[in-house]
């Protein structure tokens, strides 16, 4: 009987609030006879004055925990989530200790802002970041735009690049229905000016009162509160917004039950967790179509694109699903049909036999302590056209 390969994979908690935290929560569920995923905890995701203080311990501990595992050579394969700012420079000590170890490892691409922090670094940094980057056994990217910047931008083999969509718990009751009563429209996400936040209080302004009386605008997260309250009653528009603060998983799906429109009309993304999870319980969406959002939503097949920033298109996208309820259900239903292929299941069988094939390329080189090289056509891509 073959011994269980162990992944040891290092991010931010799957307590934690985003979307990194999600899906690290969704791949530990992953059970398999041939890997066992042992996390270990690189940022806890909590923002205080000591914040930088509580960064630095955990991060030691699992600096620690990490090396060790590998004294004790618990570990086949490192999965290094990594984001930008201070988790490419914690990330960046763990893949030298794992070049040095002659461990390979896995980069998994999430920052939605990795391409400003890159470029406001001085070019021998940049070259260091890229050198590291070049060492990966693989790098997963959440959609084919940002697989192609890190292979521009890094200068990375094309087949060292893969495409893994973020996965998605399907749930099975999802069916809308045409809603008697206000509509609810919802907000799920860090409350922030990048993800749109106020051009959506802007936009439910300018809609026509009989339309805006149809509407509650429900926000559920954390961020700057104070700074939406002020421009919600600035507007006069205070009383249809309900503020929920960060929500757990259960009140999350219980939500997502009752929402008939999701909103995020962000400036950058990734590929964003909260879109994902809209579409799976059949809930049209109004984005934009940076990062990898286009390449899940179809504008009016799956969801609704406007520009970002442009609020007078926002405002027409929100009017015509507020007048049409078979718009709405249409959408829903698109969004649903169009997230399928991404469920946890088509994800567990991709990234497993992604963790097979640079296992068992790096067991047929000869010297396992010389450079990682790219391994064989390992290209997986899960957007599902």
């Amino acid at each position: 009987m073959n011994k269980q390969k162990i992944i040891i994979m290092l991010g931010p908690s799957p307590s934690e609030r985003g979307g990194m935290g999600s899906v690290a929560k969704l791949i530990l569920s992953i059970v398999s006879k041939d890997f066992a995923i042992r996390h270990i905890t690189t940022w806890n995701g909590q923002v205080s004055r000591f914040t930088k203080l509580s960064s630095a311990i955990v991060f030691i501990k699992a600096f620690l925990a990490f090396l060790l595992k590998l004294s004790r050579k618990e570990g086949d394969l490192v999965h290094l989530h990594i984001s930008e700012r201070g988790s490419v420079i914690r990330k960046s000590m763990i893949a030298l200790v794992c070049i040095a170890m002659g461990k390979p490892f896995i980069l998994h691409t999430h920052g939605c802002e990795f391409h400003q922090f890159y470029g406001q670094l001085s070019p021998g940094i940049q070259q260091l970041i890229t050198a590291l980057f070049r060492r990966s056994a693989c790098l997963i990217a959440l959609s084919e735009s940002w697989r192609n910047y890190y292979i521009e931008t890094c200068h990375l083999e094309p087949e060292r690049v893969v495409v893994l969509n973020n996965p998605v718990a399907l749930p099975e009751k999802w069916q809308k229905t045409e809603k008697v009563g206000k509509l609810k429209f919802v907000f799920l996400g860090k409350i922030n000016k990048r993800k749109g936040i106020f051009d959506i209080l802007n936009a439910l302004a300018k809609l026509e009162p009989e339309y805006r009386n149809q509407v509650e605008l429900v926000l559920a997260g954390t961020g700057e509160i104070a700074e939406v309250d002020n421009l919600a009653t600035e507007l006069g528009i205070e009383k249809q917004i309900v503020f929920l603060g960060w929500i757990n998983q259960e009140q999350r799906d219980q939500l997502l039950a009752e929402t008939d429109v999701m909103l995020l009309p962000s400036y950058n993304e990734g590929l964003p967790m909260a879109i994902l999870e809209a579409m799976s319980w059949g809930i049209p969406v109004i984005t934009t179509p940076v990062g990898g959002i286009p390449e899940v939503i179809e504008n009016g097949k799956s969801g609704l694109l406007v520009t970002p920033g442009h609020i007078r298109e926002l405002t027409s996208a929100m009017a015509s699903l507020i007048e049409n309820p078979a718009l709405r259900l249409s959408l829903g239903k698109g969004a649903r049909q169009r997230v399928e292929p991404l469920s946890i299941e088509h994800y567990t069988d991709a990234l497993l036999n992604l963790y097979s094939r640079i296992l068992q390329y790096q067991q047929n080189q000869p010297n396992p302590e010389k450079d990682i090289e790219s391994p064989p056509s390992i290209q997986t891509d899960l957007v599902g056209r």
